[in-house]
């Protein structure tokens, strides 16, 4: 069914069971598996009477769908989805000050996963993307973000631009990542915040970056010209977490 996603491998199976128990469909175990790792999803399984099933191989194999399964397979339905009409709301439901994220243009559903898994840890309240020409909510993105998918407010957006002009009306500064910013460190980054972070290649569009408010950079230190998108935004939104912790830039 269109509203159940499958997820496979022990951490994202057991974040994602830890994250939502009630929303699970049906586990599926290799039966010939029987190390610690697999008996503590086993253990969750048992605490949140879940419906769970052995299987061989062969058969966790095609229910996984091509993914690699570690020897678990998990299908669960899939979290609220949102759209551009719900943003107001979670804007009023987030902590404050409210920190979003916002994507531009990654297709890399590795790297969607991963940056997803590191805006949960750095306590992002919602996290955006364009619908068009960047990667969805796939099982591969699911299973990179460990879990942070199913905790995380996810929008798919058909006009970026607009929506980063509804985040400047709600109150908030949007700060863009971009070659010729000013220096990370520097810069201010507290009080209601956007981070934008743009593709793996080519960095954020021309008409996203004219909505920023403010361009930042990471300084590099050694000889290569730039991160990985998802190791960027963990730099990104940890200066953030620290500036907020300690009230600015010092």
């Amino acid at each position: 069914m269109s509203n159940q996603v499958v997820i496979c491998g022990l951490h994202a199976v057991k974040s994602a069971i830890e994250a939502a128990p009630a929303e699970v469909v049906r586990l599926w175990i290799d039966r010939k598996r029987h190390d610690k790792r697999m008996q503590s999803i086993l253990d969750l399984a048992k605490r949140h009477s879940l419906p769970l099933e052995f299987l061989g191989r062969d058969e966790l194999d095609a229910k996984a769908e091509g993914q690699v399964h570690q020897g678990v397979v998990l299908m669960t339905r899939a979290g609220k989805s949102y759209s551009e009409k719900d943003l107001d709301d979670l804007l009023a439901d987030a902590k404050s000050p409210p920190l979003v994220l916002v994507l531009d243009g990654v297709t890399d559903p590795h790297n969607l996963g991963a940056c997803l898994r590191t805006a949960d840890a750095a306590g992002v309240d919602l996290v955006v993307v364009p619908k068009d020409r960047a990667a969805g909510l796939t099982a591969t993105a699911r299973k990179s973000a460990s879990g942070a998918a199913e905790r995380l407010p996810f929008i798919q957006v058909t006009n970026l631009a607009r929506t980063l002009k509804q985040l400047q009306d709600a109150g908030l500064w949007i700060t863009g990542t971009a070659m010729q910013g000013e220096a990370l460190y520097q810069a201010d980054l507290t009080g209601p915040r956007v981070i934008v972070m743009g593709s793996e290649g080519k960095g954020m569009r021309r008409l996203t970056q004219e909505h920023c408010d403010q361009l930042v950079n990471i300084p590099m230190q050694g000889h290569v010209e730039s991160l990985n998108v998802s190791v960027a935004t963990g730099v990104v939104l940890y200066e953030v977490v620290r500036q907020r912790r300690s009230g600015g830039t010092t």
